[in-house]
C-alpha cells in the first residue's frame, strides 16, 4: 500500500535514512525540517541530505523549510497534501548538552510535538509514528530492557523529554480512540547507507560516539574523549546497544506498514536495538580495524546523565512488527568509515 508520509526533522540523520527506505518501499514522502541539525545549502531547494537521497532513490521528495513549533506553517503544509501518517524525528537529542540548555529540550521537544499533534488532529491525520529513546527507561532495573520496564526515572533532561511525550500520547489515544500511535525506542543509532552518500553529520561538536571517533579518524580532531572508565562494566566504560542506521530506518517502515493495515489502535512501544552491548572502548577498537586508523583517546570525568550499561530485549519488535536488525558492529563502523573518508567535511564539501 503506498502512502503518503509526512516526516518531520526529515533532513537529519535518522530522518534522511528513514525517508530512502520509505521512497524504495513505494511511499510519498513530504519532509519538514528547521535545519538546526542539518546542512542546507542556500541556494539549494533541498538540503544536501534530501537531495542526495532522490539521487539514490530516483524518487522526488517535497520539502519545507517549517519549525514544528510554527502551528501556522504547519497548517499549510497539511492544506497542501493529503497525509496518510506522520513519522515524527525532530527534535534536539543529545544528552549532555539537554543537562546544559534543558529549557530548549522542553520546548522543542515537548511543545513542538503537542503543536504537530493539534495540526494533525485538525486534518483529520491520527496515524503517528513517534521517535523516542532508551533513555525513557533511565537506571536499568534489569537488562536487557524491555518495554514493560519502568520509565520515567530519567537522568537527564533529553530523557525527560521523550518520555514526558510518550505520557501525552498516551493520554491522547486514550482520549480519542481514533488515535494509532507507535514508539519506537531507539538505543544507539549508528552508521550510514552503504553508498557512502548521505550519513551522520552533526553542527559543531558531535555529541554521540561515533560521529566524534570518525572525526578522529579522518584528521578532524586530536583525540576522543571518554567518559569515565570506572562504570561497573567489563572495561569500566558505558557500554551501549549500537544498531545501523538502515536497520533502525527499516524498523520505521515496518512501524508505518502496520498502521496502515488498520489493526493497530492506541498507544503501543517497540525498542530497536540488536539486544548486544558493546563498549566505548570495544567500538574504538572496532573502528580502528575497519578504518585502519589509530583512534587517539583520553579518558576524562563522567558526563552528567549516562548511565552505565543499556542494552534491548529486540523480542517484541520481532514478533508484532517483523523487524530484527541485520547488521553488526563490524558493518556498522565499515559504514560510518565510508561516508566519513568520501564526505571529510561532511554535506557541507558537497560533491
Amino acid at each position: 500500500m503506498s502512502l503518503s508520509i509526512l516526516v518531520t526533522g526529515g533532513a537529519g540523520f535518522v530522518g534522511s535514512h528513514t525517508v530512502l527506505e520509505l521512497l524504495d518501499a513505494g511511499h510519498r514522502v513530504i519532509c519538514v525540517d528547521n535545519l538546526c541539525n542539518a546542512f542546507g545549502a542556500v541556494d539549494a531547494k533541498l538540503p544536501e541530505s534530501l537531495k542526495r537521497v532522490q539521487e539514490l532513490t530516483g524518487k522526488n521528495v517535497t520539502f519545507y523549510d517549517v519549525d514544528i513549533r510554527d502551528k501556522n506553517g504547519l497548517r499549510e503544509v497539511f492544506k497542501k497534501h493529503q497525509i496518510d501518517c506522520v513519522a515524527h524525528f525532530a527534535a534536539l537529542k543529545a544528552v549532555g548538552e539537554s543537562c546544559r540548555i534543558p529549557l530548549q529540550y522542553y520546548q522543542n521537544n515537548i511543545t513542538g510535538t503537542s503543536v504537530l499533534l493539534e495540526v494533525m488532529a485538525e486534518s483529520n491525520v491520527f496515524k503517528f509514528v513517534y521517535s523516542s529513546s532508551a533513555t525513557v527507561y533511565g537506571e536499568p532495573q534489569k537488562l536487557p530492557l524491555d518495554e514493560k520496564h519502568p520509565t520515567g526515572n530519567c537522568t537527564n533532561p533529553y530523557g525527560k523529554s521523550k518520555y514526558f511525550t510518550e505520557e501525552i500520547l498516551k493520554d491522547l489515544c486514550e482520549s480519542d480512540h481514533r488515535w494509532s500511535v507507535i514508539s519506537l525506542r531507539y538505543f544507539n543509532p549508528v552508521g550510514a547507507h552503504k553508498s557512502g552518500r548521505i550519513g551522520e553529520d552533526p553542527n559543531g561538536e558531535p555529541n554521540n560516539l561515533m560521529p566524534y571517533i570518525s572525526q578522529v579518524a579522518v584528521g578532524h580532531r586530536p583525540c576522543l574523549k571518554v567518559f569515565g572508565n570506572n562504570y561497573d562494566t567489563p572495561d569500566g566504560t558505558g557500554v551501549r546497544d549500537y544498531i545501523h542506521i538502515v536497520d533502525l530506518a527499516e524498523g520505521h517502515v515496518c512501524a508505518l506498514d502496520k498502521l496502515a493495515r488498520g489493526d493497530l489502535k492506541g498507544f503501543v512501544v517497540y525498542n530497536l536495538g540488536t539486544g548486544c552491548g558493546y563498549s566505548v572502548l570495544d567500538v574504538v577498537e572496532a573502528f580502528s580495524k575497519a578504518s585502519g586508523k589509530e583512534v587517539k583517546y583520553e579518558i576524562v570525568d563522567r558526563r552528567p546523565g549516562d548511565v552505565a550499561t543499556s542494552y534491548a530485549d529486540v523480542t517484541l519488535a520481532a514478533k508484532e512488527l517483523g523487524w530484527k536488525a541485520k547488521r553488526g558492529l563490524k558493518e556498522m563502523c565499515e559504514d560510518t568509515w565510508n561516508w566519513q573518508r568520501l564526505n571529510p567535511n561532511g554535506f557541507s564539501g558537497a560533491n
